[in-house]
């Protein structure tokens, strides 16, 4: 078995108004699982798109196996057999499986043709490997967030390359995938090879790296081997204080209201006769399996997906969005589980992206008060603590607990009269730090008498945050149990329910 070696040496990297990276250098070993950990905003991204020649640094370089590197493009960066998995995924949705797949690098016939057999025979391999049950011939853009997840992982594994970073893979995947995953991390590091793993779920730390990496502000902070620390050593690295027991500090709402939101036998395409009622001062929390059909329920309740049958109460009133327009005017705000995608302008700047929704609210005559629109954004920022140096700067410049907030900002402004606020999936890819934070503000909500719907993939947390826990299973309500008599096992056997 060759063992590779990946050394970061002195690494620095300014943006304009921050200080990405401050001279920051260690070693990676074959064979062995690195994890990187931070705080959204450590540098973690910067230092894998450094190692994806996505930018490169302003100072230090990068040693593959003692040997110096200057990556100056991706395609440098993959002939040097480096692959980069990001939270983002860098697929084709137009094109099929096994054209992601092997993208760069198709099998061709004797006169130069793509070989189709031979394409389907080698994806069917690797998708046979994940134990997926999807086909090479199926449009990637049709497929879940999760096995699109799985397609942009495979695309990494038949490159065969000896370094490989993850950046939060399991971030849209159920247990049964993780498992999938890390029998693969297991296999590539008996062959020797680096792995990189970037992810803010602690149990996933403890349970596949070798080394831990923590970063802060930019700068190296510790380097711990996994099997000698803990939990709370790792996270008090990580935030530069001890958060104490993250649930037990939070301040609830102990005055639940009347009933604000009534759902009855409520059909759509994805959801099978689904009723429940939200109160105001409530936290409902909403639990399943990938597939469930939560997310698609709330897009439903939205106005973003139709409804066949069924019926909305507001307070007693019947309501039927055809756009969700309607439904932000009817006071119901929707933070969605793709935030990049579907919740926010990456182009655009925080301030626009505040005022998106009340711009009829913040106009001067035929132009938008710019004036009214930066103290809607400074109001959400000092709110929120989003790090920014600047309302003016760009959303996908920041990181992902930060665009996190300019959401919530944004539904949450005093221009808003939001009712009910639907966060699906709020804690996706940030860190411990911003979930403690995200968890207080859920409470704040509930505490102010917003109706808040909760949804997560993590058990832990939808039972210590949630007042109730409703289970889907196959787009039905499979149970409803209260925080207090709430288990993981009672959870996971209704959400498994036939």
């Amino acid at each position: 078995m060759v063992e590779h070696s990946l050394e970061f040496c002195n690494i620095v990297k300014s943006f304009p108004g921050v200080n990405a990276l401050k001279g920051v250098s260690f070693h990676a070993e074959g064979g062995r699982v690195c994890a990187l950990m931070g705080e959204n905003g450590a540098g973690k991204s910067t230092l894998l798109k450094i190692l994806s020649g996505d930018i490169r640094p302003d100072e230090g370089c990068l040693k593959i196996n003692g040997e110096e590197q200057h990556f100056s493009s991706p395609h440098q960066s993959i002939r040097a057999s480096v692959s980069v998995i990001y939270q983002e995924r860098q697929l084709v949705p137009s094109l099929n499986v096994m054209e992601n797949i092997f993208l760069e690098d198709m099998p061709a016939g004797r006169l130069g043709f793509v070989n189709v057999g031979e394409l389907r025979r080698k994806t069917h391999e690797i998708i046979d490997l994940f134990g997926l049950p999807i086909e090479p011939t199926d449009t990637v853009g049709w497929l879940s967030v999760a096995y699109q997840q799985m397609v942009e992982i495979m695309k990494a594994y038949r490159r065969d390359s000896n370094i490989i970073a993850f950046d939060e893979p399991t971030a849209p995947l159920t247990d049964k995938e993780i498992e999938i995953l890390f029998k693969l991390i297991r296999k590539l590091k008996e062959k020797g090879k680096v792995i990189i793993y970037v992810s803010h779920r602690m149990a996933e730390i403890f349970q596949i790296s070798d080394d831990i990496v923590v970063l802060k502000d930019g700068s190296l902070v510790k380097t711990l081997l996994t099997e000698n620390t803990h939990e709370g050593e790792l996270v008090k690295a990580m935030v530069g204080r001890d958060i104490g027991d993250t649930y037990a500090n939070l301040k609830r709402n102990d005055k639940i209201g009347d009933v604000l939101l009534e759902v009855n036998n409520l059909v759509t395409y994805d959801v099978k006769d689904v009723s429940f009622k939200l109160h105001k001062g409530e936290v409902l929390g909403f639990a399943g399996l990938i597939g469930s059909g939560r997310t698609e329920l709330m897009r439903a309740i939205f106005g973003a997906d139709p409804i066949l049958s069924g019926e909305i109460k507001i307070e007693g009133r019947p309501v039927r969005f055809r756009s969700p327009s309607e439904a932000v005017e009817n006071g119901i705000a929707l933070c969605p589980e793709d935030r990049k995608e579907q919740g926010l302008v990456l182009k655009r700047s925080i301030f626009e992206n505040v005022s998106i929704p009340v711009l009829k609210k913040v106009r001067k005559g035929l132009f938008l008060n710019r004036k009214t629109e930066f103290d809607l954004a400074k109001s959400a920022v000092k709110r929120y603590s989003i790090k920014t140096p600047s309302v003016e700067k760009r959303v996908m410049e920041l990181s992902g607990g930060n665009q996190q907030k300019v959401i919530l900002g944004r539904w949450t402004s005093e221009k808003m009269a939001t009712k009910i606020l639907i966060l699906d999936e709020p804690t996706k890819g940030i860190d411990v730090g911003t979930k403690a934070e995200v968890y207080q503000m859920v409470c704040d909500f509930a505490r102010q008498g917003i109706g808040v719907i909760f949804i997560s993939s993590e058990l832990t947390e939808v039972l210590n945050v949630s007042d109730v826990i409703m289970v889907m299973h196959n787009g039905r309500i499979s149970g409803s149990v209260t925080r207090e008599e709430a288990t993981e096992e009672l959870v996971l056997q209704l959400a498994m329910k036939d």
